[in-house]
């Protein structure tokens, strides 16, 4: 590990210095080493290995855009494995507590349901009714209905940013009311 460290310094060092070929070489050696680490790191802690490459460039653009921070008397790796444990954090933050399960895995239980549950396409309307026409009409539009944003817009003769607006605040305020954080 020292070795790729002093290798990876001397590549640094040369990129800063205006090396394009010694600074794409760097690159590309450590996002070749970082990828393994990254998609454990992110197994682990329940991420998807599906979003390794985008954490990988990431770092790689954290990398790029700190590179003049590095002081060229110090170690490389720690610096470059502290910007990628930071940059792990930064993507399990904003993926959340969720978890992702392919919708395939739950087709026969999807199939096999003959529609709604009872009482519920009522239940819909009222908290519906609670919201503005506009936001209503949206809502109904897109998330009940299924229409896009565009054929939305079209059909309600607003914008497309409007009606995302409008959806946004309309899911918000019924996600308030039913006691969830939008």
């Amino acid at each position: 590990m020292k070795e790729r460290e002093d290798e990876w310094a001397a590549l640094m060092r040369a990129a800063n210095a205006g090396d394009r070929a010694a600074y794409d070489a760097c690159l590309r050696d450590i996002a070749r080493v970082l990828r393994p680490t990254v998609r454990r790191g992110l197994a682990r802690t329940g991420g998807s290995a599906a979003d390794t490459e985008d954490v990988v460039q990431d770092i790689l653009i954290a990398v790029h855009l700190k590179r003049q921070t590095w002081d060229p008397d110090r170690p490389i790796g720690p610096w470059i494995y502290g910007i990628a444990r930071y940059k792990m954090i930064d993507a399990l933050r904003r993926r959340g507590n969720r978890i992702e399960l392919p919708v395939e895995d739950f087709a026969d239980v999807l199939a096999a349901e003959d529609g709604p549950e009872p009482g519920r396409d009522s239940d819909v309307s009222r908290s519906l009714q609670t919201l503005p026409q506009g936001q209503r009409d949206v809502v109904q539009s897109i998330a009940v209905d299924g229409e896009s944003i565009a054929t939305t817009a079209a059909r309600l003769k607003m914008t497309e940013g409007a009606v995302r607006v409008a959806l946004h605040r309309g899911l918000s305020a019924l996600a308030k009311r039913h006691g969830r954080d939008a």
